[in-house]
C-alpha cells in the first residue's frame, strides 16, 4: 500500500472507530451502570479482573435479547476505548481466560469411548459443545450489533499482526477466523458493479484499498470508470458500503501486453464508447482484497467467475477474458538462483551477450553479470542491456511460473491465485510494467492468464489434483519444448 493509500486507510479506521462507539453508546447505556468505572487505556492489572468480570457477564446470558445486546456493546466499547497496548491486554484475557476447558474435554472423550450405541448420540453432542471455546460465543455477540461484523473484521486484522509474536493470541485468531469464513460464505456476497455515480465514500474507499496500481486522486479514479472500463466488487449484508474484494476491468482488442496504457488514456468519453464496442476483450488488471481481517477467508475465485458471467451477459461479442498481472516473486528467486551459480541458469549464447552488454570478461561468471546488469539504474532504457536481457529473462520467468511446488500450488503467489482458478498460463510479457513497483518486483514482467468459460472447470481441477499447470504453446516454446509437446499442449501442458 502506498504511503498516501495508507493516509486514506489510517483515517477510515479512526472513523470507523468513531462511528462504532457513537453507534453502540445508546445499546450501551443500561449496562454501563453495572460495569463501575471505565477501564484505564492501558489497561493494567487491577483493571484486567474487572474485565474478566464483565466478559463473564456477557457470557452468563441474564436477562433478555436487550440485556445481552447491551453488554456486548459495553464490552466493545471498551475495547475501542483502550490503547495499543491495552487492546493487546483485552486480547489476551480473552484468549487465555476463555479458552477451551481441556479437562471437560478429555472427560466428554472419555465418556463417548465407554459410551454404548443408545448413549453415542448424547456423548457426541456433549463433546461438541465442550469443543466451542466460550470465547467464541462471545465473539459471536457483536454480530448482534451495529456494524458489529466489521467490528470483528478489524480486530482479527490486529489480532493477525499480534499473533505473529504472540502465541498466545494464535488460537483466538483461528477461532474468529472460522468464525468469519461461516459469515462470509459465498452465498451471502453479492456482486455490485461500481461506476462514478456511487457514493463518494465508497469511490474513497477504491482508493485506499488499490493495491496493485496506485490511483493517485479522483481523476485517475474516473479514468477507470469510464465507459470503456468497468470495476466490480463483492459485498456482504452485514457491511453495505464496505467492499470485500474488487477488479478492475478494461475492455480492449486483443489481449493487452503493458499496463501502463490502460492506465495513462485520453479523455475523450465517444472515443471509450466506441473502443467499448470494438472490444473483443476483457482484461482484468487489479484485483485488491478490501479487509485485512478476511485474508484466508477465500472468495477472490468466485468474483473472477462471476465477473466474466456479468459481463458475457452485458457485452456478448467479448470472446476473451484474460488477466494482466505482476509476477511479485520473480525477482527475488531469479536473484537466489543467479547468486548460487547454477550451472543451467543460462545458455551459452545468453551468457555471452550479456557479458557483452556489461563489458565483462569470457570467464566472469555469468549469473553475476546478469544480476549486475539488472542493478544498474534505468536498465531498461538501455538498448544494449534491453537486448541482452529479453531473452534470458523472459525463458527464465517462463520456468519460474512452470516450476513444480506440489499439487494445487505454484511458486508465484499471484500465478498460484489465477492457476488455482482455473485459467491458462497465455503469455509472458517483456518490460509490461516500468513504474517503480513492477521493476523492482519482477523486473516489469506482466503475464496473461486466459479464463476460458469452457475450460474453466477442468483447469482447476488438474491443478488441484496434481499442480498440472494449463499453458498456451507459446509457454511451451520458450521453455523449449519438444514439437510434439507444444502439439500436446494445446489440450493439456504439464509441470516439467
Amino acid at each position: 500500500m502506498s504511503e498516501r493509500s495508507a493516509g486514506f486507510f489510517d483515517g477510515m479506521f479512526d472513523r470507523t472507530l468513531l462511528n462504532l462507539r457513537r453507534a453502540w453508546r445508546d445499546i450501551a447505556e443500561s449496562a454501563r451502570s453495572a460495569m463501575g468505572a471505565p477501564l484505564r487505556p492501558d489497561l493494567p492489572r487491577e483493571d484486567r479482573e474487572r474485565l474478566r468480570e464483565q466478559m463473564r457477564t456477557c457470557l452468563d446470558g441474564r436477562g433478555g435479547e436487550v440485556s445481552a445486546r447491551a453488554r456486548a456493546a459495553e464490552l466493545g466499547r471498551s475495547y475501542l476505548a483502550l490503547s495499543a497496548t491495552g487492546r493487546k491486554w483485552f486480547l489476551r484475557v480473552l484468549a487465555e481466560s476463555f479458552d477451551l476447558d481441556r479437562e471437560e474435554v478429555d472427560a466428554c472423550c472419555t465418556r463417548l469411548l465407554q459410551a454404548s450405541q443408545g448413549e453415542r448420540p448424547a456423548a457426541e453432542r456433549a463433546l461438541r459443545k465442550a469443543l466451542e471455546p466460550p470465547r467464541v460465543k462471545l465473539l459471536t455477540q457483536f454480530n448482534a450489533l451495529p456494524e458489529g461484523v466489521k467490528f470483528l473484521v478489524d480486530m482479527r486484522a490486529e489480532l493477525m499482526r499480534l499473533s505473529r509474536e504472540d502465541a498466545v493470541l494464535a488460537g483466538l485468531e483461528q477461532d474468529l477466523k472460522s468464525l468469519l469464513a461461516s459469515w462470509f460464505d459465498i452465498g451471502f456476497l453479492e456482486l455490485h458493479r461500481i461506476n462514478w455515480e456511487a457514493p463518494a465514500a465508497l469511490l474513497e474507499k477504491l482508493m485506499a484499498y488499490e493495491a496493485v496500481h496506485e490511483i493517485r486522486g479522483w481523476t485517475d479514479l474516473k479514468n477507470r470508470l469510464e465507459p470503456d472500463r468497468r470495476c466490480f466488487a463483492f459485498f456482504h449484508p452485514s457491511l453495505p458500503g464496505e467492499p470485500l474484494i474488487f477488479v478492475e476491468v478494461a475492455l480492449v482488442e486483443g489481449l493487452a501486453t503493458a499496463v501502463q496504457p490502460l492506465l495513462l488514456r485520453d479523455r475523450d468519453e465517444k472515443a471509450q464508447r466506441e473502443r467499448a464496442v470494438r472490444a473483443d476483450t476483457a482484461i482484468f488488471y487489479s484485483i485488491s482484497n478490501c479487509q485485512e481481517g478476511l485474508r484466508g477467508v477465500s472468495f477472490g475465485n468466485f468474483l473472477i467467475k462471476q465477473v466474466v458471467e456479468e459481463l458475457k451477459a452485458e457485452l456478448p461479442h467479448l470472446t476473451r477474458f484474460s488477466t494482466l498481472s505482476p509476477v511479485p516473486s520473480f525477482r527475488r528467486w531469479l536473484e537466489q538462483r543467479a547468486a548460487s551459480d547454477v550451472d543451467d541458469l543460462l545458455r551459452a549464447d545468453e551468457s555471452a551477450a550479456l557479458r557483452r552488454a556489461a563489458g565483462a570478461a569470457d570467464g566472469d561468471d555469468a549469473g553475476g553479470v546478469l544480476l549486475s546488469l539488472l542493478k544498474r539504474e534505468t536498465w531498461w532504457e538501455n538498448s544494449e542491456a534491453v537486448e541482452a536481457l529479453r531473452r534470458p529473462l523472459v525463458r527464465l520467468c517462463a520456468l519460474h511460473l512452470t516450476s513444480p511446488a506440489g499439487a494445487g500450488r505454484a511458486t508465484d503467489p499471484v500465478a498460484r491465485f489465477h492457476l488455482g482458478n482455473g485459467a491458462r498460463l497465455e503469455r509472458i510479457n517483456w518490460l509490461g510494467n516500468i513504474a517503480p513497483r513492477g521493476i523492482k518486483e519482477s523486473f516489469g514482467f506482466m503475464v496473461n492468464y486466459l479464463y476460458d468459460p469452457d475450460a474453466i472447470e477442468a483447469n482447476h481441477e488438474a491443478f488441484a489434483r496434481n499442480g498440472t499447470v494449463m499453458r498456451s504453446p507459446a509457454i511451451d516454446a520458450l521453455l523449449g519444448a519438444a514439437p510434439a509437446a507444444v502439439a500436446a499442449g494445446r489440450s493439456r501442458s504439464r509441470l516439467h
